[in-house]
């Protein structure tokens, strides 16, 4: 939206705080992960639960990555003349739709791994009965 009104400050300030949120995402995605494989004797090959774990965060983590690097390489090529302008701004639009669709993903991800994955009554994928 800022783009399309003119205004490329405030269209870099919220897309580099995009990608340091998304980064900043990553990071605790790093650390759980560290933390389930090393204190929480979570690994993928634990059980069910591990594996389906470390399969989808694992690839919405790959997908985060190259929506962060999307995101950066647009910031950078903001910094150009004639990079990216209101009337050139395909790639913006193609990169929001993606962070968005990626977004929505984490949602689901979100719900079904970590919220039902603690409420009793999907056996065996809550986490207390993945480290026994």
């Amino acid at each position: 939206a800022w783009l399309t009104r003119g205004n490329l400050k405030a269209f870099r300030i919220w897309l580099a705080s995009t990608a340091i949120m998304g980064a900043t995402f990553l990071a605790f995605q790093v650390y759980e992960f560290y933390e389930f494989a090393n204190h929480g004797h979570l690994t993928p090959r634990t059980n069910l639960f591990g594996s389906t774990f470390f399969t989808l965060t694992g690839f919405h983590g790959a997908h985060v990555t190259l929506g962060v690097v999307w995101l950066l390489s647009i910031l950078f090529h903001s910094f150009r003349e004639g990079g990216v302008t209101p009337e050139k701004n395909l790639d913006v639009d193609l990169a929001a739709l993606y962070w968005h669709f990626v977004d929505i993903v984490w949602i689901v991800i979100f719900t079904v791994v970590y919220l039902f994955g603690v409420f009793e009554g999907f056996p065996g994928t809550a986490p207390s009965a993945a480290v026994h």
